[in-house]
Formats: C-alpha cells, sequence, structure tokens
C-alpha cells in the first residue's frame, strides 16, 4: 500500500464533522466568555426591571447608585451563577439550532424559509432553558441583592431550597420556556435571514466575519424588540420573596403588570436590554462561528 493510500483514511477522519457534544461545548466556551464581559448590563437590566426607582434612573443613574452604594464588584453579581446558566441554557440553544434544523427539514439556505428557521431556533430555545432554568432563577435573585455583601450562589441556592423547596428553582419556568423560544427564534432565524441578506448585498461569503458581525447586531436589535414583554415577565418571576406569591404565574404577572403599572412596563429597561443583547449576540455568534470554522465546520 502507497503512502498516499494510507493517508487518505487519516485524511477523511480530520474532515469528519464534530460530534453534537463538541457542536454544544463550542456553543457553551463562546457563552461563558461574553457573559463575563456582557454581566454588567445584566445587573442593570435587572435593577431597572424591578424597580421603578432604578426605571426612573435609567442606565446611567442606575450604574452610579450600584457602584456607589454596592461597590463596582457589585455589577458582577451572580456571575458565577450566569456562568453555569450559559454552560447550559446558551450552549444548547445555540449548539442545537444546526441540529434541529436538519430535523425540520431546513438546513438548505436556497430554500428554507424564515418560519422553519424560527420553529429550529424556538425548539432549540425551548430545550436550553429546561437545563438553565435552576441557574437562571439564583443568577437573578443574586443580581438584585442589594448591599455591599456579595451574594454566594451557595447560600442563596441552600435559602432558596429551605423556602421553597426543589420548586423554586424552576419558579417561572412557562415564561422562561416562552421567552426562551421567542428569543432564540428570533435570534437564530434573524441571523440566519440577515446573513443572506449581507451576502447578497456586498458580496462577501458566510464565512467574513464582517458579514457575521453585521447579521448579529441585526439579530440583537429584533431580539430585544420581541423579548422584552417576556424578559419583564420572567424577572419578575424570578424574583418573587421567598415567603411571597405576588404573580400565580406568567399570566397572571402580565395582567398585574399592566392593570397596575400600564402595557409600556413591558418595554421598561428597553436601552439596556439592549445594550445587552446587541453585544452579546455578536460576540457570542462570532466566536462561535469562529470556533465551527476552525473545527472545519461550515457557517450557519
Amino acid at each position: 500500500m502507497s503512502l498516499q493510500q494510507q493517508q487518505k483514511p487519516m485524511a477523511t477522519a480530520a474532515a469528519a464533522p464534530p460530534s453534537l457534544l463538541t457542536q454544544v461545548g463550542m456553543a457553551g466556551t463562546a457563552a461563558v466568555i461574553t457573559v463575563s464581559f456582557i454581566h454588567p448590563i445584566d445587573v442593570v437590566k435587572t435593577r431597572i426591571q424591578i424597580s421603578s426607582e432604578y426605571g426612573k434612573l435609567g442606565m446611567g443613574g442606575t450604574i452610579s447608585k450600584i457602584t456607589s452604594n454596592e461597590g463596582v464588584m457589585a455589577l458582577w453579581k451572580g456571575v458565577n451563577a450566569a456562568w453555569l446558566r450559559e454552560a447550559s441554557y446558551t450552549s444548547l440553544r445555540l449548539g442545537l439550532y444546526e441540529p434541529v434544523k436538519v430535523l425540520v427539514g431546513a438546513n438548505d439556505p436556497e430554500t428554507t424559509t424564515f418560519l422553519k428557521k424560527f420553529a429550529a431556533g424556538s425548539a432549540a430555545g425551548a430545550i436550553g432553558s429546561l437545563a438553565g432554568n435552576p441557574f437562571d432563577v439564583l443568577k437573578t435573585k443574586m443580581m438584585a441583592s442589594a448591599g455591599k455583601e456579595v451574594p454566594s450562589i451557595g447560600r442563596t441556592a441552600k435559602e432558596l431550597f429551605a423556602a421553597q423547596g426543589i420548586q423554586g428553582f424552576y419558579r417561572g419556568i412557562d415564561s422562561n420556556i416562552a421567552r426562551a423560544m421567542v428569543l432564540n427564534g428570533t435570534k437564530m432565524a434573524c441571523y440566519d435571514q440577515a446573513k443572506g441578506y449581507v451576502v447578497a448585498t456586498t458580496g462577501l461569503s458566510k464565512q467574513s466575519i464582517v458579514t457575521q458581525f453585521l447579521s448579529a447586531v441585526a439579530a440583537g436589535f429584533f431580539m430585544t424588540c420581541t423579548v422584552s414583554p417576556f424578559d419583564m415577565v420572567r424577572t419578575r418571576l424570578m424574583n418573587q420573596p421567598s415567603d411571597a406569591k405576588i404573580y400565580n404565574n406568567a399570566v397572571d404577572c402580565m395582567i398585574k403588570i399592566a392593570k397596575n403599572e400600564g402595557p409600556a412596563t413591558f418595554w421598561r429597561g428597553f436601552f439596556p436590554i439592549w445594550s445587552r443583547f446587541a453585544p452579546t449576540t455578536t460576540i457570542q455568534l462570532v466566536i462561535f462561528e469562529q470556533l465551527r470554522g476552525m473545527m472545519g465546520m461550515k457557517s450557519i
């Protein structure tokens, strides 16, 4: 057997696509790196959503109040829970998008409709949300915690379990799944669709980092428009006091917010959400795409 013949099996093995676990792992890596930088914006967004006082202060005033009263490190409260959330929730919703696209017959960019892409993104988002909800609850409670002391994830989990049992970690699961489906459906479908427009308009390739950047920025804006109401409801449900039940479920929460505070409240914190989604989506997707390229995979 010649040397060339001996090398062929090795080349074929090297060209084999990464496993599903590898794809999910790449998505989780991109997500954890991203959230480490973006987390302070999430803290600000959460404070604005749960408090009308912070809502009146806006982003700048909220940052000023948090840092002056609690210290700069307060902007990273709950970041360890956020890492666990991204490693579970985002790794699945991002890593499963392409496999789910194949399952729903949405893997051909020439014939795939926007609705099929949205359905694939929504399904991946729902699966990820089920895995990440406990860490989402812990992260939200830790970010909302006032005072100079940085809350411990272990103590927060222990107190939550003592007060509410295991169901406390799945508080707001209905709104979180709905949010995840709308968020990931919008994010991945808009990103996928925008790439086609960018390629057609500029002549750049899908692998171009410029194409990926512009498409991710567009996806981040549309995500903010569709997800803000679900994000508000989820935050309110997850941040309920351990010894009280202000809202019975997502629908009850939505009705009470609209009745007591007005429909516009659902978009309170729009700019903090956008300022979080835009860089998060951009950095996350660009890193994910670059990792896919390094593994010999085609662009989304």
